[in-house]
């Protein structure tokens, strides 16, 4: 090869060199190379379930034959699935509602102490949410057993009737959303006391001069400014909350008479101990849509207005 065609070769060689060396010091390449790893992750263990649940919600029962829509239109004409469904959306808005305003006024409660206190009462106040949710399930199964129920013991030391607390509808459900709201109020108080920490004072102070009281300073310069936080931890909450599955498989089991099932509960009973697997698949699919588009119009919402504040 020639003097001439090699140095014709280098400068094409350098280019691409210089070229793959600025690619990989951008920092929008390394942050994806570093991101990989995830995104395997939830390929693996997330998209790929969540298709292949899709396809087996539109199989018969011995997944041989595709039907199509025909196993959600045979739930809709089951009168237990249409209880499951307004019971499972009664739970879950009942519960993240009780867990929005208990965690915001714990988080306004705790952002009032002094910073050298703070971390004891957020470690006491964390553990709810700390703990494995069977375990401490097991401990509320015990407290409203109806033998042995601690809860009763006080109320009838008090002079006041015990409760049946698993053995009646409705006071079954109100043990599980006792129990969820429990477990889930300490993540709201963590999310909203970083919010509230990062609220300028300046604002707090300019509403002061204004003539602001607390109930004003609350609902004008508070509340706007932790929209964004709201909204994205009331839909991750509520998307964990119809998902849930180890509280009522744990204290009710879904009695008395399929009154506390959840679609989580409901789809293991059919898909797991009954054996219609794609009929399973269709119970815990059947909110997807739903869910989505209030995500989508949540998230929209959250990108909107950070968009304004920018």
């Amino acid at each position: 090869m020639s003097q001439a065609s090699i140095a014709s070769i280098r400068p094409g060689a350098a280019i691409r060199q210089s070229g793959l060396h600025g690619l990989m010091r951008r920092r929008s390449t390394i942050a994806l190379l570093m991101c990989l790893p995830l995104l395997a992750v939830i390929l693996g263990l997330v998209l790929y379930p969540a298709v292949f649940s899709m396809w087996l919600a539109m199989l018969n029962k011995r997944m041989t034959k595709f039907v199509g829509l025909d196993n959600f239109a045979f739930l809709l004409r089951r009168d237990t699935f249409i209880m499951v469904i307004g019971q499972s959306v009664f739970f879950a808005v009942t519960a993240v509602v009780l867990k929005a305003v208990i965690g915001f006024v714990l988080a306004h409660l705790m952002h009032n102490i002094p910073s050298h206190r703070q971390r004891i009462w957020r470690g006491l106040l964390l553990v709810p949410w700390v703990i494995p949710l069977a375990m401490s399930t097991l401990g509320w199964w015990w407290l409203f057993d109806p033998s042995y129920s601690a809860i009763n013991w006080v109320l009838n030391a008090l002079g006041l009737p015990g409760a049946p607390w698993l053995g009646s509808t409705w006071w079954a459900r109100i043990s599980v959303i006792l129990v969820n709201t429990w477990y889930g109020a300490p993540f709201f108080m963590i999310m909203y006391l970083a919010a509230l920490k990062s609220v300028p004072e300046q604002l707090y102070e300019a509403a002061a001069i204004d003539g602001a009281g607390p109930v004003q300073k609350l609902i004008y310069v508070t509340l706007p400014m932790m929209r964004n936080i709201i909204s994205i931890t009331v839909l991750f909450s509520l998307i964990i909350t119809f998902a849930n599955f180890d509280i009522v498989r744990i204290l009710t089991n879904g009695g008395p008479q399929d009154q506390t099932h959840l679609f989580a509960t409901y789809a293991f009973q059919v898909g797991i101990q009954s054996g219609d697997i794609p009929l399973g698949a269709a119970v815990s699919l059947f909110m997807f849509p739903l869910l989505a588009i209030f995500a989508f119009f949540t998230l929209r919402g959250v990108t909107r207005r950070t968009r304004e504040e920018m």
